[in-house]
């Protein structure tokens, strides 16, 4: 199956599943990834993690601030995209990645990764197209409401809008999708 279409299933393959948190919301346009969450699922458990703060000196839309919490002060002494990516290239290696929205997410790394000369072909999967096929009652598809429906509540401890506190639900999510 080609890298840019969607799968249902992962039969056999590494799963990776990964949020992003960015400066705004449209990379062509010079937007950027300043927070990357992934977890590397094992089964019923999480084997990895891989977290990282990303300082790209872009301003941070004040609407995407709201959101994520993550300020220009903040990310003043975070290491650099060319610091960050090829670590995390090396985390997911060949795996199937799995992300809430994974067509916004996959845009903002395959131009991540294009910005340094690197390709990113891995297969992907979206839970929330699944969610959407799976749990056609709800009022909206945002990955909390998708936990809530699932679960109950949303997770002790977790940040909303956080890239690794996301990707932590967005594995939860997936587990509990595919009987994992």
């Amino acid at each position: 199956m080609s890298p840019d279409k969607p799968i249902t299933h992962a039969a056999g393959a590494g799963i990776v599943a990964f949020d992003l948190e960015t400066t705004g919301l449209l990379p062509h346009k010079g937007n950027r990834v300043i927070e990357i969450g992934a977890v590397m699922l094992s089964g019923s458990r999480n084997a990895q993690e891989f977290h990282s703060l990303i300082n790209v000196r872009k301003r941070i839309a004040l609407k995407a601030s709201l959101v994520h919490g993550i300020t220009n002060e903040l990310l003043s002494d975070q290491p650099k995209a060319e610091d960050v990516l090829p670590r995390f290239k090396e985390f997911i290696r060949n795996s199937i990645l799995v992300a809430h929205n994974a067509v916004f997410d996959m845009t903002f790394l395959r131009y991540e990764f294009s910005r340094l000369g690197m390709a990113l072909n891995n297969r992907y999967i979206c839970t929330l197209e699944l969610s959407k096929a799976r749990l056609p009652r709800l009022r909206n598809y945002r990955l909390e409401n998708v936990y809530c429906a699932l679960f109950g509540k949303l997770p002790e401890g977790g940040q909303r809008h956080r890239a690794l506190s996301d990707a932590r639900m967005v594995a939860e999510i997936w587990r509990e999708m595919t009987g994992i």
